[in-house]
């Protein structure tokens, strides 16, 4: 059989009709009883009728990728786990705000489909899903010949959650004297892979394979580890404070820009966060990374997450059931900073001491 003139041109129709099948087994298991129909469509159909359930149903929408960490990924050519990064930068950004997630989309742009790799970070993506209870929707796998090389692809999505209006997490909950838990990260999650990657491998001219003692694991599966998913754990969390009636103020997502930048933006103006570094310990992998590339203590904290992933903002009477519930789900958690009105500088987060 000839070779039509867009196989010619690079593009394989029939390798991404396989990468479809194979992938529908992962989409299936992400499946909540709102969907309707199946792969294949133009788009995807949520039932909408379940929000008749909410006083006041407000929609909440996110979109992210994964960044430079593909490149980790594509280089150790394991392509199971990136996916979670990606569903982790999407539903956690809606977690934030009290929004329970319902759907994910995904695209994947790639300069070669090949259907095993396809589906293998379909398959990432939807054990995400399935973590933070959100149904994979449905996407897009675009093949770029010319654009992209053979090996190469990037990931990106968008998610949709619901929240009820009156039950909306931000700033303007925030109070004097409400105390901030740090949720501890799995590691780098990410977010400053193209520092990290420059710092070791450019740089320092280390190899993904070289095992680091500090690490107790290859460097390439150190800067692999998936991000942590927190929606359905964070959730909970929401429900045991409510149920007490110490309800939480404020969730941050530890994400691009540090642990102070992000904790800023739900502080409100005129009061600020005292957050105590020696109230924890980094990870090995942020002092290695501030260590080999020389890094100053105030760009490592604007650029990773310092071993934190997560902050929540509540009153004193709600942290232990609070970290009950976290304990009960795996996550670690500590008490890291206290609100007050602001001081003589007027940051919403000063950062002080020294980590431990």
């Amino acid at each position: 059989m000839s070779q039509s003139a867009y196989a010619r041109a690079g593009v394989d129709i029939e390798a991404g009709d396989r990468a479809v099948e194979l992938m529908k087994q992962h989409v299936a298991r992400t499946r909540r009883p709102e969907v309707l129909g199946g792969l294949g469509g133009f788009a995807g159909f949520f039932d909408a009728s379940a929000l008749a359930g909410y006083n006041h149903p407000v929609l909440a929408t996110s979109t992210d990728g994964v960044g430079t960490k593909v490149a980790i990924a594509q280089a150790l050519d394991k392509h199971d786990t990136i996916g979670f990064d990606l569903v982790g930068m999407l539903v956690d950004d809606l977690v934030v705000c009290g929004a329970e997630p319902l759907f994910v989309t995904d695209y994947i742009a790639c300069g070669k489909v090949v259907p095993e790799r396809i589906a293998d970070i379909v398959k990432g993506i939807a054990a995400a899903c399935e973590q933070a209870g959100a149904a994979l929707l449905g996407g897009e796998t675009a093949e770029h010949p010319g654009l992209l090389g053979p090996d190469e692809y990037d990931v990106a999505g968008a998610t949709t959650g619901v929240v009820e209006k009156a039950k909306i997490l931000g700033p303007e909950r925030v109070t004097e004297g409400d105390l901030v838990l740090a949720v501890a990260s799995s590691g780098l999650h990410s977010n400053g892979y193209s520092l990290v990657r420059k710092v070791l491998l450019d740089d320092a001219g280390w190899t993904l394979d070289k095992h680091v003692a500090d690490l107790g694991t290859t460097l390439g599966e150190a800067l692999l580890t998936p991000t942590r998913v927190y929606a359905s754990d964070l959730l909970a969390v929401l429900d045991v404070c409510e149920q007490i009636g110490e309800p939480v103020h404020a969730l941050s997502h530890i994400t691009g820009g540090g642990f102070a930048n992000n904790l800023a933006r739900v502080v409100p103006e005129g009061l600020t966060v005292e957050v105590d570094r020696a109230t924890w310990t980094p990870p090995p992998v942020f002092s290695l990374v501030q260590q080999v590339g020389q890094v100053s203590q105030a760009d490592i904290e604007a650029t990773l997450n310092q071993g934190v992933g997560m902050a929540i903002v509540l009153p004193q009477n709600a942290v232990a059931v609070a970290q009950a519930e976290m304990r009960g789900r795996g996550l670690e958690s500590w008490v890291c900073g206290v609100v007050h009105p602001v001081r003589e500088h007027g940051e919403r987060v000063v950062l002080q001491g020294a980590h431990r």
